[in-house]
This record gives C-alpha cells, structure tokens and sequence, in this order.
C-alpha cells in the first residue's frame, strides 16, 4: 500500500457491503480515517470492528437529508475537517418484465435514494470542504445511467441524473476547490443482483448466474470486474494523483459502455485455448 490517504477524512454512504465496503477497505489500508455511513447496522458495525481504529460506523439513512448532515457533522466535530466524501449507497428497485408492468411504487424510494442521497452528500460536504480549503466528492452511478436498457427503468433514470448531476455541481463547486467526479461501475457482480432476485421471485443464483452471462456477453474485456476495481477508480479521486481532476465521469466496466466486444475475435480466441487444451492433454492432432 501507498498510504496516499494518510490522514485524510473520509465518509463513505452505502458503506457496509458491495461496492461500498470494497471503497473502504481500500480507503483504511490507504491511511484514510473513513466513516461507514449506512443503514445496515449489523454490517456496518462489524466492518469498522474488523477494520481497527481508522473505521467507524454510524447509521445513516441517506434517504433523509438530515441523517446526511448528521453524520458530516459527526465527521467534522470529531476529526476537525471532512476530506472525501464517497456517495455510494444505492438501491436497484423492483425489477419488472415490462414498463407497462411498472407500477412505480418504488419510484420515491430509488430516488431518494440513488439521487437525492447523493444531492444531499453532495451539498452537506461540500459545505464543509469550502471553509477548510477543498476536498474531494466522488459520486457513484452506474453504467446504467449511460446505456439505455430495458428493466429497472427507475433506476437508470436515477443513474442518468447523478451523472449529470455530478458534473453540474462540479462547476459551481470549483470555486471552492472542491472537486466532484462520478464513476460508472458496470458489468460487476453485487448484492444488488441477489436484492433483485428476491424482488422479483426468482431464485438468486440462477438469476445471478443468468446476468453474469449477459454482462461477458457485452463486455468487451473478457475478466469480469470487482469491487477492487470500483476501490482503485474511487482511490484515484480521492487522492492527490487526481487533484486537477474535476466534472469528469469514469466508467469501470470493461470497456461495456463503449460499444460491442470484437466477438469474432474472442470466439477465435476461444477456439484457439480449447485447441492448445486439447494438444496439452495428448487429445490434439499429431504433428
């Protein structure tokens, strides 16, 4: 490790598992002093547990904007400034067949929060960065929010406008030196996948295992990501490597959101290993 958060302050919504918690294992084992911010008590408390004295947790529910000031307000009274502020914490919605079949009754919830979670971080750490000289704000989305898709419309939608939003708030905030960036993970398996499932009625692991499918299908880099690749992104931001950086949006998904892998060429790829497998276990045509 490079210690490049030594000593930084770092809040982290959504932080107890997925994506989140990958975020702050990094952070810890960087030299961050990272706040666990999330609704899952029994998670959180376990991982700031594990993590040693550079963790801690306190529940949040990023859906209410007063919980978000509470736990900046916590951080600063604390350790005296906020640094980083990771608006991670999303829900996926009910996933339906079809539009027509969306009933909307989880539209409030996503939107709290997905959008307004990661509005209200935003604004509430913002406003202490710009009275102790700057800091970073990274926001994640999705590679649902750049690609249009079918199912969980709700939450593209949500998706879409934290990527916007981002950049926007971005340019108002540059004149506080507080930077605001977005990443995009995409084509990485999370609890959310699970949380889908149960929704919907299926059984987890074939669903699971359905949509891993489709994302090595559409995913142009043949590893499939993990959470250690959202950490890095996030890393990257909230460090001092990326301190010119501001109003710019990374998607971590292997090459997905650009366009269509070469299959012609992964399938020869493909042909190619199962032809030297066979030639390795004396199956191959003789030379």
């Amino acid at each position: 490790m490079t210690n490049e958060l030594s000593g930084k302050i770092v809040i982290v919504t959504g932080g107890a598992s997925g994506l989140g918690q990958g975020i702050v294992e990094k952070f810890v084992a960087e030299g961050g002093r990272v706040v666990i911010a999330d609704v899952d008590e029994e998670g959180g408390r376990a991982l700031a547990s594990a993590l040693g004295d550079n963790a801690e947790f306190v529940r949040t529910d990023v859906a209410v904007p007063a919980e978000i000031a509470a736990v900046v307000d916590h951080a600063v009274g604390k350790y005296g400034r906020l640094d980083v502020m990771v608006n991670n914490a999303g829900v996926s919605g009910t996933m339906h067949p079809s539009f027509l079949d969306d009933d909307l009754a989880d539209f409030e919830m996503v939107m709290n929060v997905n959008l307004l979670g990661v509005m209200a971080g935003t604004k509430y750490a913002a406003a202490q960065m710009a009275n102790s000289g700057g800091g970073s704000i990274v926001n994640i989305s999705s590679i649902g929010g750049i690609q249009a898709g079918a199912a969980v419309l709700t939450y593209r939608a949500s998706k879409a406008a934290v990527i916007h939003f981002s950049k926007s708030v971005a340019l108002d905030l540059a004149q506080h030196d507080v930077r605001v960036n977005c990443i995009a993970p995409g084509s990485i398996p999370t609890p959310l996948l699970a949380k889908s499932a149960v929704k919907m009625g299926a059984d987890a692991d074939t669903f699971i295992a359905m949509v891993r499918q489709m994302m090595a299908a559409n995913r142009p880099l043949q590893r499939e990501g993990s959470e250690e690749d959202v950490a890095e992104a996030a890393l990257f931001f909230a460090s001092d490597r990326s301190r010119y950086v501001t109003a710019t949006l990374l998607p971590v998904d292997g090459g997905t959101s650009a366009g269509q892998p070469n299959k012609a060429a992964v399938n020869a790829q493909d042909k190619k290993e199962d032809e030297s497998e066979l030639v390795g276990s004396g199956q191959g045509k003789e030379a």
